[in-house]
């Protein structure tokens, strides 16, 4: 029943995962929470959880040829090293500091997404110095959350990719991708300061590969609909949510 139940979790999140381009660290909650892992354990199993449904998603997304790969690749040059480094000073950053700064950030992210009026164009941010710093700057707070507390950074990613300018599936799918190389850059560290949980994380990852595999698909039928005007909003709510909860 505990299989099943997880292996049923991990199909929900393998999906919301994929398809809104962010949300993995609901595996790190999961694995603290529910079934009470230390954070070095539940660090090491949430990555490695996440990793597979996500190179399954990447290649989806690529086939469909919704990738900004310019993009995304501007803020993994920045975004790897921050997780490097994340992980080499996490131990030196107090847990309570740590978390009112993730709060602060996802806060401010998603009150832009709600009242930024005019976003830039994707051919903006290809060509103008500033989006690619910008860009860098995301990427830096990304690498930050997996490498120092083992999150999938999906929530600043997909909020700067929104801000940057992209649209609706092409940013989950952007986001997709960029998590791919952060993930696994983040996994390396933190399984050599914790052990994978396979009795929870291997349920979790078969579901959350039926899950990648779900997703893609579920996006070209959704791009299709009305509910794409509503998803820069819903994400920009959700990270406010997440940074208050953060916070307190």
């Amino acid at each position: 029943m505990k299989i099943f139940l997880l292996g049923l979790i991990g199909l929900v999140i393998g999906t919301f995962v994929i398809l809104f381009g962010g949300g993995a660290a609901i595996y790190l909650a999961i694995l603290t929470g529910l079934f009470g892992l230390n954070a070095a354990t539940a660090s090491s199993t949430s990555l490695v959880t996440a990793l597979p449904s996500l190179i399954i998603g990447a290649i989806s997304y690529y086939h469909q040829r919704q990738i900004n790969t310019r993009v995304g690749n501007q803020m993994l040059m920045t975004a790897i090293p921050a997780v490097i480094i994340g992980a080499m000073v996490s131990k030196y950053i107090p847990a309570k500091i740590y978390k009112w700064l993730i709060g602060i950030v996802l806060v401010v992210l998603g009150i832009n997404m709600l009242f930024k009026k005019k976003a830039q164009t994707a051919e903006t941010v290809k060509k103008t110095q500033f989006a690619r710093m910008e860009a860098g700057i995301y990427g830096v707070l990304g690498g930050l959350m997996v490498g120092v507390a083992g999150m999938s950074g999906g929530a600043v990613i997909i909020g700067g990719l929104f801000l940057l300018g992209l649209q609706d599936f092409q940013a989950t799918a952007t986001s997709t991708y960029i998590l791919v190389f952060m993930t696994i850059t983040g996994a390396i560290f933190h399984i050599a300061d914790g052990r994978v949980d396979w009795t929870a994380g291997l349920p979790l990852m078969i579901g959350a590969i039926l899950g990648a595999i779900i997703a893609p698909r579920l996006a070209q039928i959704l791009a299709q609909t009305k509910i794409t005007r509503y998803m820069k909003p819903t994400i920009g709510i959700l990270l406010i949510l997440l940074g208050a909860k953060s916070l307190l």
